[in-house]
């Protein structure tokens, strides 16, 4: 079991630290290749889909199995949301660089490998309070994506997690609703559709951990 948990961490960590070298990357193509030395606050690494890179990192320094089981729930359930539904609208994942492009469809990818390895180690919260702890956690860095958006909307274009107050929500389907409902609206609904898709893929999980679980049982 010990042996399982540091095969694990390591796993996820080195995905980590291949997402965080990535990321350094992309960033200085975007300031020099794209934007000629000029920092753009609309690509600061804090999104859903951010996320994933910063619990990564942290594995090795995780000693409480609650704190691994809430990441790996994260994990299972919001980052891999995150990786697939980019897939259904993938505009915002080409550049005008193309091995900018490809990073961000490999990026997805890895959430999507991620968030199903997380889910297959057995160590995650399949309860229903699993998710609310999780849930939790997603709602804590809304907040601070927030606080992003605020503080530094003054320094130039930001929107993390898509919810800033200044900008008119973008995200396909949630513009129409933000348009005929208001922004606070689709901001609102855009939320509350990703916690009903994160909800979905727990239920499945739980499922999943059933049938595993049984299967155990038979043999």
């Amino acid at each position: 079991m010990k042996k399982h948990s540091i095969e694990c961490k390591n796993f996820l960590f080195y995905c980590g630290l291949l997402m965080f070298l990535s990321e350094l990357w992309k960033q200085y193509c975007l300031t020099y290749t794209l934007n000629h030395g000029s920092y753009n606050w609309w690509y600061f690494p804090f999104q859903l889909c951010s996320i994933p890179m910063y619990i990564c990192l942290m594995f090795p320094i995780i000693t409480s199995e609650r704190l691994l089981s809430l990441m790996l729930t994260f994990l299972m359930d919001f980052g891999l949301l995150g990786g697939i539904f980019t897939f259904f609208d993938t505009t915002g994942l080409y550049y005008g660089y193309a091995p900018l492009t490809i990073h961000s469809f490999g990026w997805h990818i890895l959430l999507i490998i991620i968030g199903i390895y997380a889910g297959r180690t057995g160590r995650a919260d399949i309860s229903k309070k699993g998710f609310a702890k999780t849930s939790g956690f997603f709602f804590a860095c809304c907040l601070l994506a927030t606080f992003f958006n605020l503080v530094f909307h003054p320094y130039g274009k930001i929107n993390m997690f898509y919810i800033s107050p200044y900008y008119q929500m973008g995200q396909i389907v949630y513009r129409d609703i933000a348009e005929m409902f208001g922004n606070t609206f689709g901001i609102v609904s855009y939320l509350l559709s990703i916690l009903i898709g994160a909800g979905l893929l727990h239920l499945l999980w739980t499922r999943y951990g059933a049938y595993a679980h049984n299967r155990q049982e038979s043999t």
